[in-house]
């Protein structure tokens, strides 16, 4: 991977992950993985589709055989807000105190989950913590209790990961608080409870795997940053050799069974290699870091008008995080093929093994990405969920303001780079 030597180069990466129990049946176990902990009071946090399906009740139910009192909160927001966040906070801070929380849904009640666990053991608002410039990216003092993720969308990968993400509304701009303390204690991956996910939530939320996997995988290289204080690391240290590990076998996983899962949701294979890649995925770019597709995801996501994407709430204009990340990611990885060929080649290879290599190397990879978001139904492009060129310029302030990732960039990015591929991503077939 070519890079910048700095003059004092980094010389230590950083690795971190939770607590891993994968398998049908796993969420049957959390009152018994709880009460190791010495839980006898849990919140379970989850989202009112979720809810619907009696899931979150169900696990909240089968913690009273080892004597814990669990109650279920229902009321996050699909693609969280600054105010779902700081009303849930508000709720779970009135019904507590709390020994535990378990997060059962998509990134949405996990990330809600971490926010409420963060501001119910330390001081301050959501605006303390949130990443710079947006916010005050301060550092939590004290340490948060126990949280268990139990994903039921595959995609996000939250569960793996110190990150949450959410929208600040009176800028309009998705942004998130990152610390390894927001990390779980606990991942519980249940593919029966992916399932009964829809194909059109399949479809994005499998894009923010395979982007995840493909980010952090040509993400710049550890040792091409400047060599940091103790105090000074964070998560998101550049690709390094563990992560490419979990991102390679992602994206394999991806491979063979990501159309399958969209096609026929009812295929329990594909619905548990999707499940585990998102994991595998969130251990790597929880570590290495995203660049330029999840910066570029941010402002398309904060600025929607009337997008009304299939199988989601039909009451709510969004464009869901995943197919936000997607939507520029061709032509992001046309941008960055000459700081990492090999890399891309690979990655490429990695997600069509019988693909043929056009005569444009750096074709190879955004032709791939096409082909399969044509396959599963992604939009063609930020024009189709309703941006017009005459938006570019402020989805390009919205993105220069999510430096913690374009500081992964394996290359720099400037504002004209970003505003061409906006341009070049209003229409991508």
């Amino acid at each position: 991977m070519t890079s910048t030597i700095p003059a004092n180069p980094e010389a230590i990466f950083t690795y971190g992950a939770p607590q891993l129990k994968f398998g049908p049946g796993a969420s049957d176990e959390i009152g018994f993985d709880l009460s190791q902990y010495g839980v006898r009071r849990a919140l379970v946090v989850t989202d009112p589709g979720v809810a619907a399906t009696g899931i979150p009740q169900r696990v909240a139910d089968q913690m009273a055989q080892f004597g814990i009192e669990a109650r279920v909160f229902d009321g996050v927001h699909v693609e969280p807000t600054d105010e779902s966040m700081n009303a849930a906070i508000e709720q779970a801070r009135s019904t507590g105190p709390w020994d535990a929380f378990v997060a059962v849904g998509g990134g949405s009640s996990i990330d809600t989950g971490k926010a409420i666990n963060l501001l119910l053991t330390n001081p301050g608002g959501l605006m303390d913590y949130i990443n710079a410039p947006v916010g005050q990216a301060r550092a939590p003092v004290n340490p948060l209790k126990p949280l268990v993720a139990v994903p039921t969308t595959t995609g996000t990968g939250a569960e793996s990961t110190t990150v949450c993400v959410l929208d600040v509304l009176s800028l309009r701009v998705k942004t998130g608080i990152s610390h390894a303390r927001l990390r779980p204690t606990l991942a519980v991956v249940d593919p029966l409870l992916t399932l009964t996910q829809p194909a059109g939530v399949t479809a994005s939320a499998g894009m923010d795997i395979l982007c995840h996997a493909l980010e952090s995988y040509t993400a710049r290289w550890y040792t091409s940053n400047e060599r940091k204080r103790p105090e000074q690391r964070v998560p998101y240290c550049g690709a390094n050799p563990v992560s490419d590990m979990w991102s390679e076998k992602a994206m394999a996983l991806l491979a063979t069974s990501f159309r399958t899962a969209v096609r026929r949701g009812d295929d329990e294979q594909a619905r548990a290699d999707m499940a585990i890649a998102a994991t595998f995925a969130g251990m790597g770019f929880g570590n290495a870091g995203v660049h330029i597709p999840h910066a570029n995801a941010y402002p398309i996501a904060g600025r929607v008008r009337g997008f009304h994407p299939k199988d989601y709430p039909p009451d709510e204009a969004m464009v869901p995080h995943g197919m936000s990340v997607a939507l520029t990611a061709p032509e992001a990885f046309r941008f960055t093929f000459d700081a990492a060929p090999d890399r891309h080649l690979r990655a490429a290879r990695l997600l069509a093994p019988d693909a043929e290599q056009p005569p444009d190397p750096a074709e190879f990879l955004p032709a791939v990405l096409n082909t399969l978001m044509r396959d599963i139904d992604i939009p063609n492009g930020v024009a189709a969920v309703g941006y017009v060129p005459a938006d570019i310029p402020a989805l390009v302030e919205g993105t220069l303001k999510q430096q913690r990732l374009l500081a992964t960039s394996p290359k720099p990015v400037t504002a004209d780079d970003l505003a061409g591929i906006f341009e070049r991503s209003l229409e991508l077939w």
